[in-house]
């Protein structure tokens, strides 16, 4: 039988006021604010850029205050065509503060604020939403705070929103833009423009993707609330459409007009066309892969994900300030079906959907849920016991990187504390066992923000002290010579290049702040550097001859041991971790480069590549 389209009026929404007292709306609010703070900006600073995406964002982002190029974001010497300039200007603004490099040394403040605020947004968004609009009488302050956590709990917010990328920043641009979408709806068309202009600044951090996901959003919600015409009415979305454009699109026009084909082909053609079309950086995974990111990303909350999705997704029309949990639910299913069709899948490509997955799980514990309440106590249980385990499964762990992983891991006494904190959530959520509550859900929630100061901060230390410092070291080791170098000669002569090869790391550039060749390890790498230090030009690196010059290049032990990389007798200068900087005679390296191609080696570095840096 075909579902009718004919419009259902909703009924007129209670008086909030009297549901959600003024007092209580003031409390949740500093709440949410607060527990937000310690969540994403609580020592913030205090790690270095986690290779390999974050320095590549961090670096574009500090050329442009130090240019004043503010349209097209750099790096390494090259444009970087990869996303639109919002998440960029947030950084760089940052980085233009009088004294940036004093009071933010890592240069981790800057570049991880905007990810950090935008988590933070969305948090009281949803605390917001649902204070202004209950969706039942029962504890409504209680279910918007536990709609915060929820969201903010997720492993996956908990990683991006500590992350120098633009996907946290489109995410809250675009669930503060669907939020507001929603309560216009809601409130009889009321700023039918506010979520128009926050969907422009989603387009402006990560493109045309983001009308793309709130259409299908307020697609399925109208089929699924069978109001069309009260949604179109309210929302005007043709009028809102052209205001997004108008506010997004100058920037791309003025791009466009200044960058030309490189720039279509690279942001239109390969950041977005190509991606949903085709595989790319070998992310492939299959079809069913954001299934399991809906299961995963919400731990152990998942079970009631479910129930709020499935209760979302069935039943009659509702009123329009009732139709919250509806609008989630297609909010989530428009996340999940996008971008399981598309061929290259990244798990940050489901953070859109986790504010949806907040507010889910917030409504699905206010109506009761007996059965998924407890599932989610035995996973929770089942988190813990794990934890507790680790002796027996941390020795398994196997990174080149950092070889001392494992021990180090054992020995920091952090897992016990994460078991402890699974524990003691299972335990104050037994206090819910029958049904299930919002006053439980939040007992449950508050443990596992403990978790954040407890363990996952002094773990990322950790991480950074085996994995990143030891570039950053040299980064600081290969400034000091090139520096000295320049120095010592009068008349200067042509800067000293810098390369890395084996293990590529962006943070080096970032720190050392010089460009970098950056290189495979394989026979081509050798040929590749020689063939690009003596032509490739590129902004701040110049061709220079081989005879009498040399070079600094940075490269792992496990690289160095390589045939290819053998025998070349250069001059160590330091090491630190698995990383060794090398003073080179580019004699020598021309000398192996000439061996290779007599045995029928071919460089490759000229061969288009979409992602060159």
């Amino acid at each position: 039988m075909p579902v009718s389209t004919r419009s259902v009026p909703p009924r007129s929404p209670e008086p909030t006021s009297t549901l959600v007292p003024a007092s209580q709306t003031r409390l949740v609010s500093w709440t949410a604010l607060v527990l937000g703070l310690l969540l994403f900006v609580w020592q913030l600073g205090d790690t270095g850029l986690v290779d390999e995406t974050p320095p590549l964002f961090a670096a574009s982002a500090r050329a442009m205050a130090e240019t004043g190029d503010w349209l097209i974001p750099r790096v390494n010497g090259l444009p970087r065509y990869d996303k639109p300039p919002l998440v960029y200007w947030g950084m760089g603004l940052i980085y233009s503060l009088p004294g940036h490099g004093r009071w933010d040394p890592l240069g981790t403040w800057a570049a991880r604020l905007p990810s950090a605020l935008a988590c933070v947004a969305v948090m009281l968004a949803l605390a917001r939403t649902l204070l202004r609009w209950p969706q039942a009488r029962r504890n409504p302050a209680l279910t918007a705070l536990s709609a915060a956590l929820a969201f903010a709990l997720s492993p996956l917010v908990l990683l991006w929103g500590r992350i120098a990328v633009s996907d946290a920043l489109f995410s809250g641009c675009l669930a503060i833009g669907l939020l507001l979408l929603w309560s216009s709806y809601a409130n009889a068309g009321r700023r039918w423009w506010a979520g128009w202009c926050l969907l422009a600044l989603a387009m402006l951090t990560k493109g045309p993707v983001a009308l793309l996901l709130a259409g299908l959003t307020l697609a399925g919600f109208g089929w699924l609330q069978r109001d069309w015409r009260g949604l179109i009415r309210r929302l005007r979305p043709l009028r809102g459409a052209v205001l997004t454009g108008l506010l997004a699109l100058p920037w791309y026009g003025l791009a466009l007009q200044r960058e030309g084909e490189a720039f279509w082909r690279s942001f239109f053609g390969y950041h977005n066309l190509q991606r949903f079309t085709a595989v790319v950086n070998n992310h492939q995974a299959p079809w069913w892969f954001f299934g399991l990111m809906l299961l995963l990303a919400s731990l152990p909350a998942t079970p009631l994900l479910i129930l709020g999705l499935t209760r979302g997704l069935r039943g009659e029309p509702l009123p329009a300030a009732l139709s919250l949990q509806r609008f989630a639910a297609c909010w989530l299913m428009a996340v999940l079906l996008f971008f399981s069709l598309a061929a290259t899948k990244l798990p940050s490509y489901w953070l859109p959907a986790t504010p949806a997955a907040g507010l889910l799980v917030a409504l699905a514990a206010q109506r009761g849920a007996w059965l998924a309440w407890r599932l989610m106590l035995v996973l929770a249980a089942l988190l813990a016991a794990g934890l507790a385990a680790a002796p027996l499964w941390v020795p398994a762990i196997v990174t080149p990187e950092m070889p001392s992983l494992p021990a180090e891991l054992l020995t920091s006494g952090r897992l016990p504390w994460a078991a402890g904190c699974f524990a003691l959530a299972a335990a104050a959520g037994l206090s819910g066992w029958r049904r299930g509550t919002p006053v439980s859900l939040v007992a449950l929630q508050l443990p596992l923000v403990a978790f954040v100061p407890l363990v996952l901060l002094p773990l990322a230390e950790l991480g950074d002290r085996l994995r990143a410092e030891p570039v950053r070291q040299l980064a600081a080791a290969a400034r000091h010579h090139l520096v000295d170098a320049a120095a010592r000669t009068s008349p200067p002569a042509a800067p000293t290049p810098l390369a890395m090869v084996g293990m590529l790391k962006p943070s080096l550039h970032f720190y050392s702040r010089q460009v970098v060749l950056f290189e495979e390890a394989g026979p081509a790498g050798v040929l590749n550097l020689a063939e690009r230090l003596a032509t490739e030009r590129r902004q701040g690196q110049q061709p220079t001859p081989a005879r009498g010059t040399s070079l600094l290049l940075v490269i792992d032990t496990a690289t160095a041991a390589l045939p290819h990389w053998r025998g070349l007798t250069p001059r160590i200068l330091d090491q630190a971790g698995i990383y060794q900087l090398w003073r080179l005679e580019r004699d020598q390296l021309e000398q192996r480069a000439i061996i290779l191609r007599a045995a029928g080696l071919d460089a490759t570095w000229r061969a288009p590549r979409p992602e060159r840096y």
